[in-house]
């Protein structure tokens, strides 16, 4: 499975930043103190959207080729979205970690750190880069998803914790995670059904901001999303590859906001 391709690379990349910035040395950074609201920035009246920034993606290899981080950023700003999410992956999503600071440097709204968190050094790193959250993977995680959960939240930084399935969803309950994000693809054969979000949230208890993620082509697809109980939605792939077209960008957010 790509997940499990990405956990394997990533945690001897990680070991090498251990050494080059201790992990005492970057517990001690509190990178921009100014920390933006993530979860206020979602829960309102209507559908909240997370933007995103990628250039490419496993399964779907390079999105967009002519990739400027601080112009999509810009867009973004002027779009007016709630929050933005930013892939620092570097070897299957040709992320980098100083997007983040690049893009809090031109939008003033929340940024989410979209990368595989399989370590502690990690969330004291997304904290010392900037980032207001970051995204926890329960099928990466399983029972460590609490320790991890407790620690961000501790150094003052927000979750979007992800899940797949009910087992999943049970373990981020366990964990009284506010913010839950239902991932419309399926781990297996990547194939993606909005369906999924359906299905969860109705085992969803109240007070529980639901973001739902993959497969979101279009305005039909977010206000299904929102008539079925999900606050938030989170675009990735169908901005980038309309990135420049920004009227049609400005378009389908206008009308996912009626």
């Amino acid at each position: 499975m790509i997940l499990e391709d990405i956990v394997a690379e990533k945690i001897p990349q990680i070991e090498v930043e251990k050494q080059i910035v201790p992990a005492t040395k970057l517990a001690k950074s509190s990178g921009n103190s100014s920390r933006r609201n993530f979860k206020r920035s979602l829960d309102k009246s209507g559908i909240s959207i997370i933007a995103e920034i990628k250039k490419a993606s496993p399964s779907r290899g390079v999105i967009l080729e002519d990739f400027d981080v601080v112009k999509i950023a810009r867009i973004y700003e002027d779009l007016d979205v709630d929050a933005v999410s930013v892939l620092t992956e570097k070897n299957f999503f040709q992320g980098n970690d100083r997007y983040i600071d690049e893009v809090k440097k031109v939008n003033s709204k929340p940024v989410l750190r979209k990368d595989f968190i399989v370590d502690p050094y990690q969330i004291y790193q997304s904290k010392a880069l900037g980032a207001d959250a970051l995204l926890l993977i329960t099928a990466i995680l399983k029972d460590k998803l609490e320790e991890y959960y407790k620690l961000a939240e501790k150094i003052g930084l927000q979750c979007l914790v992800e899940v797949h399935d009910e087992r999943e969803l049970e373990t981020a309950l366990q964990a009284e995670c506010n913010i839950i994000g239902i991932n419309n693809r399926n781990l297996k054969d990547f194939s993606e059904n909005l369906k999924n979000t359906e299905r969860l949230i109705k085992r969803m208890p109240t007070g529980i901001t639901i973001v739902s993620e993959s497969g979101i082509k279009n305005e039909k697809d977010i206000k299904y999303l929102k008539s079925v109980g999900a606050d938030a939605v989170l675009i990735g792939e169908t901005f980038m590859r309309n990135i420049d077209n920004v009227s049609r960008i400005r378009e389908l957010v206008k009308n996912a906001r009626m």
